[in-house]
C-alpha cells in the first residue's frame, strides 16, 4: 500500500485531539491527591490500552516480542524510561501554567528535539530536509513547516509573560488556582526534553515493526508492539515514583476507600485543591470527607484511554508518511497545542488577559494550524516525486 502523507496529517489530528483533550476528565476527580489520580489514569493509558490495542489489533503480539533483538527491545524500553519522567513533570505543567501555556511550553521542545535530532544523528538532515542529493522536493518546505510551529510556540510563551503581566502577576484573576510562570517554565523545560525520548522510541523501535510486518499485521498497525514496550518504560517511572509518593504522602489508601482524611480533603481534580471540601462554618474543618470511588476511577480510565489514542492513532499517521516519518513528531505536537489551546480558551484559562494577549494565542493557533497544512505539503510534494521516479523507472523498463 502506498503512503498517503494527507491522510497522516488526518490521523495526527485526530491524536492530536486525544491526546489535547486528555486532562480534562481529571478535573472531575474529588477528594483523590495528586499521585493517586496520576497513576490510575496510567494504569490505563500505559498498561491496559496499549497491550489490549495491540492483542486485538496486531498479529502474534507475544511472537513479536519473543523475536525481538535484545538490544532493540531494551534501547526501546529505555526511551520509554526516559519519556516516563518527562510524563511525570507534564502534569506539574499543567498544575502552574494551564493546559494551553503548559502544552505548548512543554510540546514546543518535544516537537524541536523529536523532529530535528533524529535526522542529525543519522547524518540525514541534508539529504532529507535540505534536498542536498535532489531525492527530496518536499524536505525544505517540511523544514519551513517545522521552523512555523516553534515560531508558533514561541509565540504562545510570549503569550504566557504578557498574561502574568495582565494579571499583575498575583493570579487572582486566572482560572488556574497555582498558576507560576517561571516555575511552570522550568518544570515545561525538563518535561518537554524528556518527553521528546518518545519519539526516539519509535527509531529504536523501528526493527519491530518490520518483525510485526513480517506476521502478517497490515501497515496501519506494525506499530502497536512498538508502543507497547516504551510504554512499559513510561510505566516502570510513574508507578515507581506515584508509589513513592503514595508512601511519603500517605495516601495509599485513596484507590478503594470511601472516604478521605481531613489532612487530604482538599485534594481535587489535577491536585491543585480547585475542588476544595465544604467547610464547617463554626469549626472550619470540612464536612464532606465522601470520595466518589466508581466516579474517580471512571474519570481517571477516561483519561488514561484518551492519552493512549493519542499513540493509537500517532503510529497510524506514521505509517502514511513514507520516508518523512520524523515529521510525524511535529504534526502530533501542534495539533496537541491546538486543541489544548482550544480547550483552554474553554475552561477561561486566559480569562483576564488583555486583547493584545488573546490576539497573540491567535495567532499562535493561526501558525501551529499552517504548519501542519505546509509540513503534509511538503511531504506531498516529496511523494509525488517519489511516485514520478516510479513511473519513469516502469516506463523505461517497458522500452
Amino acid at each position: 500500500m502506498q503512503p498517503n502523507p494527507l491522510l497522516g496529517v488526518v490521523f495526527h489530528w485526530l491524536g492530536g485531539l486525544a491526546s489535547g483533550s486528555f486532562y480534562v476528565p481529571y478535573k472531575g476527580v474529588r477528594k483523590w491527591s495528586w499521585e493517586t489520580f496520576w497513576l490510575a489514569g496510567g494504569l490505563f493509558s500505559w498498561l491496559l490500552c496499549p497491550w489490549i490495542g495491540a492483542f486485538a489489533l496486531s498479529k502474534d503480539l507475544l511472537a513479536v516480542l519473543h523475536e525481538t533483538p535484545a538490544q532493540t527491545f531494551w534501547m526501546t524500553y529505555l526511551m520509554g524510561v526516559l519519556w516516563g519522567l518527562g510524563g511525570l513533570t507534564f502534569g506539574l505543567t499543567m498544575r502552574y501554567l494551564g493546559m494551553s501555556l503548559g502544552m505548548a511550553v512543554a510540546l514546543g521542545y518535544c516537537a524541536a528535539f523529536g523532529t530535528l535530532v533524529p535526522p542529525l544523528v543519522k547524518g540525514e538532515f541534508a539529504d532529507k530536509l535540505l534536498n542536498h542529493s535532489g531525492t527530496s522536493a518536499g524536505g525544505p518546505v517540511v523544514l519551513l513547516g517545522v521552523f512555523v510551529c516553534l515560531i508558533g510556540i514561541a509565540l504562545g510563551g510570549i503569550a504566557g509573560l504578557r498574561k502574568e503581566k495582565d494579571m499583575g502577576n498575583d493570579g487572582k484573576s486566572s482560572a488556574i488556582a497555582e498558576f507560576s510562570l517561571w516555575k511552570g517554565l522550568l518544570i515545561a523545560t525538563f518535561s518537554g526534553v524528556m518527553s521528546s525520548c518518545f519519539s526516539y522510541g519509535f527509531q529504536f523501535g523501528d526493527p519491530i515493526t518490520k518483525i510485526s510486518a513480517s506476521h502478517g499485521t497490515g501497515p496501519y498497525w506494525v506499530g502497536l508492539p512498538v508502543i507497547v514496550v516504551i510504554l512499559l518504560g513510561g510505566l516502570t517511572t510513574n508507578f515507581i515514583w506515584c508509589v513513592l509518593l503514595n508512601f511519603k504522602n500517605r495516601t495509599g489508601y485513596q484507590y478503594l476507600a470511601s472516604h478521605v482524611r481531613e489532612e487530604h480533603a482538599h485534594h481535587g481534580g489535577a491536585g491543585s485543591g480547585e475542588h476544595g471540601p465544604a467547610t464547617g462554618a463554626a469549626t472550619g474543618k470540612p464536612t464532606d470527607l465522601k470520595i466518589p470511588v466508581l466516579a474517580n476511577w471512571f474519570f481517571c480510565a477516561l483519561a488514561g484511554t484518551f492519552w493512549y489514542f493519542q499513540f493509537f492513532f500517532y503510529q497510524m499517521g506514521e505509517s502514511q508518511m513514507g520516508n518523512y516519518k520524523f515529521s510525524s513528531w511535529t504534526l502530533h505536537m501542534a495539533s496537541i497545542i491546538i486543541f489544548s489551546t482550544l480547550w483552554g480558551i474553554y475552561l477561561k484559562e486566559w480569562r483576564g488577559a488583555s486583547g493584545k494577549t488573546r490576539g497573540l494565542v491567535a495567532l499562535m493557533l493561526a501558525l501551529l494550524v499552517g504548519s501542519t497544512v505546509i509540513i503534509g505539503w511538503g511531504n506531498k510534494i516529496s511523494a509525488d516525486q517519489d511516485d514520478a521516479k516510479a513511473a519513469a523507472a516502469a516506463a523505461q523498463l517497458q522500452k
